[in-house]
């Protein structure tokens, strides 16, 4: 059947996997919090560690809804049962439990739905959609003779899974119904392709190709073409919740030069700076776009910013002191009110947060394509 692999059908996968997946779901097990508030050295803010670096707990891809709406409640990929699973934090007792019970799980594809009701990943080759209350079936899987690439998105009206796969050279930009489970090809490229994420409010997916360029094509295949960025190479890219622009980190060819946020505005091939920064390596930014979160690279001062758009102020929140400042994955709750990242300062992976309710003015929770 066309979307799976030689010799194995579509209903075998997904009736495999149900029986699998309902099993699971009645084996469940919650976890008792594990929160250390600390008082940051350098700043003397209290630094909240969620997660307990014994055992590795890392955040999904940036551009993906990990937060709910109401900055409730959390989904992010743990270790603590054995092998790495989806859980579900309570951001307020700190209180988890596994959502899933699967094999060769990939927390960075972890992704909400955005009625916050449900959530996707890739767990080896098969793509699965599952409730919150941690009931999986799965959509899809990989052909044999393809290989996914990195990156998994879902569209903002919710129903449709986006990805990559790759065959040799070439790759393949695919969309998956989340009702029927149902795949088909928007477009082919001669290079690999990864980090798919549909265009708020448009009928268009935005990709990458490595760290050399951003391409967008229109979901029917139509009108692709590579979007105009700074010289450089490119790093975290997201649309803005209304799908007006594309915020971009652009690290300069000239190491001396600091590390920008840039805008790309698809609609007219514009393209200008919006901030130089205290060179991040990785950074986020709130639904309306007005304040960034960004970990600096910089060995000497590997800490947490926050930035004001308007006043391009930066304020420095605590240390990450991250092996890999690219890895922090800095974002903030729907509401701006909390900060979230990841690093393995004290061990593991694990997951912090900072309140920065005393800096910055609380926004609407709105969904958007960080939220």
């Amino acid at each position: 059947m066309a979307g799976f692999g030689r010799g194995f059908s579509r209903r075998g996968f997904l009736l495999s996997g149900v029986a699998a997946t309902q099993l699971g779901a009645e084996q469940k097990t919650s976890y008792p919090p594990e929160v250390k508030r600390y008082s940051d050295p350098t700043t003397e803010l209290d630094v909240y560690r969620l997660t307990d670096p014994a055992h590795s707990s890392t955040l999904p891809a940036y551009y993906n809804r990990v937060i709910a709406r109401n900055s409730g409640w959390m989904i992010f990929c743990c270790d603590r049962g054995g092998t790495p699973q989806a859980l579900r934090m309570d951001l307020k007792s700190g209180e988890s439990r596994d959502l899933t019970e699967a094999e060769d799980l990939d927390g960075s594809s972890l992704t909400l739905t955005p009625d916050n009701r449900q959530f996707c990943y890739f767990a080896g080759r098969g793509l699965y959609i599952s409730s919150v209350g941690g009931r999986s079936r799965p959509l899809y899987e990989v052909p044999g003779d393809w290989e996914r690439c990195p990156g998994l998105s879902v569209g903002p009206d919710g129903t449709h899974a986006t990805f990559a796969e790759r065959k040799g050279d070439r790759s393949r930009l695919r969309m998956v119904t989340l009702a029927q489970g149902l795949p088909r090809t928007v477009v082919e490229v001669p290079f690999a392709m990864s980090h798919p994420i549909p265009r708020p409010m448009r009928a268009q997916i935005l990709f990458r190709q490595g760290d050399e360029a951003l391409w967008m094509v229109n979901s029917d295949g139509a009108q692709k073409r590579q979007l105009k960025l700074a010289d450089g190479k490119l790093g975290p890219a997201s649309w803005v919740a209304d799908g007006r622009s594309i915020l971009y980190l652009s690290f300069p060819a000239d190491p001396r030069q600091l590390t920008a946020i840039r805008e790309s505005l698809p609609d007219t091939n514009g393209e200008s700076l919006v901030a130089k920064t205290s060179q991040y390596a990785a950074f986020g930014f709130n639904l309306p776009a007005t304040v960034f979160a960004g970990a600096c690279r910089s060995a000497a001062s590997p800490t947490i910013l926050i930035m004001l758009r308007s006043e391009q102020r930066e304020l420095t929140l605590c240390e990450h002191k991250a092996s890999h400042p690219e890895t922090t994955a800095p974002r903030f709750a729907p509401d701006t009110q909390r900060v979230y990242f990841q690093s393995d300062r004290d061990g593991k992976p694990a997951i912090y947060c900072m309140h920065v309710e005393k800096f910055l003015e609380k926004t609407a929770s709105e969904t958007g394509s960080l939220g």
